[in-house]
C-alpha cells in the first residue's frame, strides 16, 4: 500500500440475514467503488443494508453539536461488540474513533426522506468537516477495506451472518434513531435563534408564548429520547402526551395560517403588486422583525419538534417488537411523516411563489412624481421579498444519509445529526 495513504475499515450491516455476493472476497476498496456498491446492496437486498465506516477523530471536532450516550446504552454496547468480535484492520480502531455508518438513498427513503435534507453549517466547528481528516491527510486518498466475519449480539443472542455481512438490526435502529433526533434538534435550534432575533424587534407577547409553548415541550422529548435509546419505556409521568399535543396545536395553526396565505396570495393573482399592498396583506414581510416571518419561524419550530416526537414513536413502536425491529421502525415513521411533509412542502412552495411577487411602485394622486429615496425602499423590498424562496429548503431528490458517531477511549459515543450526503 501507498505510504499515506489511510487504511478505512467497512462493515457490512444487515437488519436481517441477507446474501452477499458484492463485499465479499474484496482487498480494498476506492470511495467510488464503494458507492456504487452501496447502491448495489440496497438494490439487490430483501432487507436495509448499510455500511459502517471507521476512520480517525477529525481535528478540532466540535462535539457540543452531538447527543452523548453512555457506554451502557445499546448503542455504544452493540457498537462496542461489533468492533470487538471482528479483525483489528488498524491500531486504533478500538480507541477513539470516527464510525460513520451510511444509509444508502432507497433506505433512507424507506425511512422517510423528509425528515433529513440537506444542512448548510454555519462555520466548520458546527458539524463534522467534509472530507475527513485523518493522520495522514484527507480521507479521499483512502484504501476502504471490507470487514469480514463477527456478529453483533442481537436481543441477548448471536445472530448469524453470511459472506462479509452482519447482522446488526438494534444497532442501525439506534444510530439512525439518534441521528434522526439529533437532526431535528438542530433544526429546532436554529429555529429558536431566529425566533429570538425576531421577537426582539416585533414585540409581540401573542407569537412570543407560542414559541415558549413548543420550547416547553423540550424537557419532556429530551427524557423520551433518552429512555427510548437506552431500551426503556416512556411512562404518563414524562408529560410526552401533553408536549405530543402542545406540538399538534402548533401544527395545526401553522397549516391554517398556510391556507390564509394561500388565499391572499390567491386574491392579488399574477399583477404588479403594490409594496404598501403587500405589506398590508402580509405584515411585515420585508422587515426583518416581522409578523409574517415570525410566523415562518414558529412554523418551523413546530415541524422540528414534530419530527422528533414521530422518531420516538417509531423508536417506541419497533422495540415492542423485538423480531421486527428494523420494519417496525420504517413504517412508523412513514404512517406518521405525511402530515409534516405536506406542511413543510407546502410552506415551501407557497414561499417560491411569493418570492415571484412583482413589486409596483404607488400610484396615489399625490404619488405622481417618484423619488429617488422611494426607488431605494422599493429595490431593497424587492430583494428581501426575493430572498425568502431561494432561502427555503425544496424538497431534495433521494440522497444517502450519513449519522457520524464518535466512540471515546471511555466507551461513550457521541452521535451527530443525521444529514444527506
Amino acid at each position: 500500500m501507498a505510504t499515506g495513504e489511510v487504511v478505512v475499515p467497512v462493515w457490512a450491516l444487515s437488519t436481517e440475514p441477507e446474501a452477499d455476493p458484492v463485499l465479499a472476497d474484496k482487498d480494498s476498496l476506492t470511495a467510488e467503488r464503494l458507492a456504487e456498491l452501496r447502491t448495489v446492496l440496497a438494490t439487490m437486498a430483501d432487507t436495509p443494508v448499510v455500511t459502517l465506516e471507521a476512520h480517525d477523530v477529525p481535528r478540532d471536532l466540535d462535539r457540543r453539536a452531538g447527543m452523548r450516550l453512555d457506554k451502557a446504552s445499546p448503542l455504544a454496547s452493540q457498537l462496542a461488540m461489533l468492533v470487538k468480535n471482528t479483525p483489528k484492520v488498524t491500531a486504533e480502531v478500538d480507541s477513539e474513533t470516527l464510525y460513520r455508518m451510511v444509509v444508502p438513498a432507497k433506505v433512507a427513503g424507506q425511512f422517510g426522506s423528509g425528515l433529513v435534507k440537506p444542512m448548510i453549517a454555519k462555520s466548520v466547528s458546527a458539524g463534522i468537516r467534509s472530507p475527513l481528516i485523518g493522520k495522514a491527510g484527507i480521507v479521499g486518498q483512502a484504501a476502504f477495506v471490507p470487514v469480514t466475519g463477527g456478529t453483533v449480539a442481537k436481543a441477548g443472542a448471536a445472530a448469524g451472518a453470511a459472506g462479509a455481512m452482519t447482522v446488526a438490526a438494534p444497532l442501525v435502529l439506534a444510530a439512525v434513531a439518534a441521528g434522526l433526533t439529533m437532526h431535528a434538534e438542530k433544526k429546532r435550534t436554529d429555529a429558536l435563534d431566529n425566533m429570538a432575533r425576531l421577537l426582539d424587534k416585533l414585540h409581540d407577547d401573542a407569537l412570543a408564548g407560542e414559541r415558549d409553548a413548543l420550547n416547553g415541550c423540550v424537557d419532556a422529548i429530551e427524557k423520551a429520547t433518552s429512555i427510548l435509546l437506552d431500551r426503556g419505556r416512556v411512562g404518563a409521568s414524562l408529560g410526552l402526551d401533553s408536549a405530543a399535543h402542545t406540538i399538534s396545536v402548533a401544527m395545526s395553526k401553522a397549516e391554517a395560517r398556510l391556507t390564509r396565505w394561500r388565499s391572499k396570495l390567491g386574491q392579488i393573482g399574477g399583477t404588479r403588486v403594490e409594496l404598501s399592498a403587500l405589506r398590508e396583506t402580509f405584515a411585515g414581510i420585508d422587515e426583518e422583525g416581522g409578523e409574517f416571518r415570525t410566523h415562518l419561524e414558529i412554523a418551523a419550530l413546530a415541524i422540528a419538534l414534530k419530527k422528533r416526537v414521530i422518531v420516538l414513536q417509531a423508536v417506541e413502536h419497533a422495540q415492542l417488537n423485538e423480531g421486527n425491529v428494523f420494519q417496525n421502525f420504517t413504517q412508523a415513521l412513514r404512517a406518521d411523516q405525511a402530515r409534516v411533509m405536506k406542511l413543510e412542502t407546502g410552506i415551501s412552495e407557497f414561499l417560491g411563489e411569493l418570492s415571484a411577487v412583482r413589486l409596483d411602485r404607488s400610484h396615489g394622486v399625490r404619488d405622481i412624481v417618484f423619488r429617488a429615496s422611494e426607488v431605494d425602499k422599493l429595490l431593497e423590498a424587492s430583494y428581501r421579498i426575493r430572498a425568502i424562496g431561494p432561502g427555503v429548503p425544496d424538497r431534495a431528490e433521494l440522497a444517502d444519509v450519513w449519522v457520524d458517531i464518535v466512540q471515546e477511549r471511555d466507551g461513550s459515543v457521541v452521535v451527530f445529526p443525521a444529514r444527506a450526503s
